[in-house]
């Protein structure tokens, strides 16, 4: 059973990383560096210091933490903290008043976070392993293969 596991994620990466052009990763680069840009840039009308963005931009990171329990819990937690919808519901929420204003910042300092990720290659994590997202394989086993 655990065999056939493994080799049904293969067959999914394998699948996955051919459809995935050159191009197309390109294209997703850039729109991670332009949600970094423009997320920065509302944040520096927030009239929040800079030193906040610093020290709380890889917060997000901490949900790394998960693959203490395993690649599917690391990859669920990793998610969690990476997609855009956590920080679109943030400011959302602090946009409409449901929040106190304070958390403006907080969200397009989460969003910058994932703009930059995106920017550098790293996708949403498969439960296959760290290096398995849906951007490709990243790191030395993107190298590799």
């Amino acid at each position: 059973m655990a065999r056939l596991t493994a080799a049904r994620r293969l067959i999914i990466l394998a699948f996955m990383d051919t459809t995935i052009s050159h191009g197309t990763r390109l294209l997703l680069r850039l729109e991670g560096l332009l949600v970094v840009a423009v997320a920065a840039a509302l944040y520096a009308g927030t009239g929040a210091g800079w030193g906040l963005f610093a020290a709380l931009f890889l917060v997000p990171d901490l949900s790394l933490l998960g693959y203490l329990a395993g690649p599917r819990a690391g990859a669920a937690a990793y998610n969690a903290a990476h997609t855009s919808v956590g920080p679109l519901l943030l400011g959302a929420a602090a946009w409409l008043g449901l929040l106190p204003s304070g958390a403006l910042p907080l969200a397009l300092i989460w969003a910058a976070h994932i703009g930059l990720d995106r920017a550098l290659g790293y996708g949403l994590k498969l439960g296959a392993g760290f290096r398995h997202t849906h951007l490709g394989l990243v790191g030395r086993a993107r190298a590799t293969t």
